[in-house]
């Protein structure tokens, strides 16, 4: 049996601040990181154009493929206590060899989903900007919200919980404001409770909208790669991982049941098809008022910095969790000595991010048509084809370990949780032209970087023969 343990080697600079982080605090990260507000405008939309008023049952369904995931997922993190997310998992369930071709997924994926992102961010500032009579480059907010981001992650996860707990706050109550001026607005409508039908399965759209929803939940994952700085780790993760899970499903439920109350069933589907930059702002100004509906603009803004910053700490403690397995430079292994930030991860993280960005940039690439559709479908389909691979290393795990009873956590719910997951993967890949503005020829291609990502980390145990996922650092 494999076991964790110890490098004796690494001193106070390579190793995470320990006990820094509670259920409250690993959950705003994890759902900062999902950014509630910015997949609420930008996502749902699609979703109602899709499904019409189907779409609150959607997020309800891939909410219940996550949590049957969960149930294996957390009952095998009691046995591990480590940063590298997902490789860790499938380090200890399918070996060091499908680990590393793992983690050649994992710096794609998330590569891939930071410069997607922010470029969408630099487009939706840009325009709230030039509202307000500062026109800039969409580059120029591109970079400066990679600057900014940077500087919170380095400076650790005390101020980073801070800056998290205000924004999800405010996103909370925007939100909760936009429910009950809808129900005040259109007090004669009658709920119906279509949204929930089972009807809704059978929608031909229900598919490529649980693709969309999907891209939703993809960083549930921080849970546990947060694992090293949690007090007491086996209580702390699961309690956060479920947190996470019910209250952005709850969130995303609520707010688009809300909106499909408010323009009527019979009319939201062509509503969104119609509007999907601007439907989400038309039902808010509607029911509360123009004034609303630009706050809602200014914290879609702050909700992509915190999905930023939080996507930023979790890649950068993957990178420092890789460093010290040796699969990437010892470098990625050191942190700060003050806040014991993975600040060197999360500086070459940047780097690579900004080497990326100004390469599309100077070539005049649109930042929504090319380099936001084709980064996040890359990622996308990266974090669907790493889920399905953790599955299969879960079940591997408890089927070869007699550590744990239960037949539904370790065995059943695992095995459930595979078979989802590929299905998902099946549809994501059959379905990846709907992730796309144009006719993809080009994101296409890219999609090959998934393979050989893998194929270049399961070959590297071959020439680097101390690859060792199991060593956890002392403070």
């Amino acid at each position: 049996m494999a076991t964790a343990r110890t490098d004796a080697t690494a001193g106070p600079t390579t190793a995470l601040k320990r006990n820094s982080l509670g259920v409250v605090g690993i959950a705003f990260f994890v759902i900062a990181a999902a950014a509630p507000m910015a997949a609420f405008v930008g996502a749902s939309p699609v979703v109602f154009s899709l499904v019409g008023p189907g779409a609150p049952a959607v997020y309800v369904i891939v909410a219940g493929v996550i949590a049957i995931f969960a149930i294996g997922y957390l009952k095998m993190s009691r046995h591990i206590t480590n940063a590298g997310g997902f490789v860790a998992y499938i380090a200890r369930g399918l070996g060091s060899r499908t680990a590393t071709g793992a983690a050649g997924i994992v710096v794609v994926t998330y590569l891939a989903l930071q410069i997607g992102l922010v470029a969408q961010f630099g487009v939706f500032a840009q325009q709230l900007a030039a509202e307000a009579g500062l026109d800039l480059p969409v580059w120029v907010w591109v970079m400066l919200a990679i600057v900014i981001t940077t500087i919170l992650v380095m400076r650790g996860v005390d101020l980073n919980m801070r800056v998290l707990g205000v924004i999800i706050a405010l996103e909370v109550v925007v939100v909760a404001m936009l429910v009950v001026g809808i129900l005040v607005a259109f007090p004669g409508q009658d709920p119906s409770l279509v949204s929930f039908s089972p009807a809704v399965l059978a929608n031909p759209g229900v598919g490529v909208a649980g693709l969309f929803v999907f891209t939703c939940f993809t960083t549930f994952e921080a849970t546990t790669v947060f694992a090293e700085e949690a007090r007491n780790p086996r209580r702390t993760i699961p309690v956060a991982l479920f947190v996470v899970i019910g209250f952005v499903a709850a969130f995303y439920t609520l707010a688009t049941w809300a909106v499909s109350y408010g323009i009527g069933a019979d009319n939201v589907q062509q509503a969104s098809a119609d509007d999907l930059s601007g439907v989400i702002f038309d039902i808010a100004n509607r029911a509360v008022g123009p004034w609303f509906s630009l706050v809602l603009q200014v914290l879609v803004l702050t909700s992509f910095l915190a999905m930023l910053i939080g996507v930023q700490n979790m890649f950068a403690r993957y990178c420092f969790a890789l460093g010290r397995a040796r699969v990437l430079p010892r470098l990625f292994a050191r942190v700060s000595e003050v806040k014991r930030a993975p600040h060197l991860a999360a500086l070459v993280d940047a780097a690579v991010c900004v080497v990326i960005l100004a390469a599309f940039f100077a070539a005049g690439a649109d930042p929504i048509v090319v380099i936001y559709a084709w980064f996040v479908a890359l990622g996308t389909i990266g974090f669907i084809v790493m889920m399905t691979i953790a599955s299969v290393g879960i079940l591997a795990f408890f089927i070869r370990e007699r550590l744990e009873t239960g037949f539904w956590s370790t065995k059943f719910a695992p095995t459930l949780a595979m078979l989802l997951n590929a299905a998902v993967l099946v549809i994501a890949l059959s379905n990846f032209d709907v992730l796309l503005f144009d006719d993809g020829t080009v994101a296409k291609t890219m999609l090959w970087m998934i393979p050989i990502a893998f194929a270049i980390g399961f070959v590297m145990p071959s020439f680097r023969k101390n690859i060792d996922f199991h060593v956890v650092a002392i403070s």
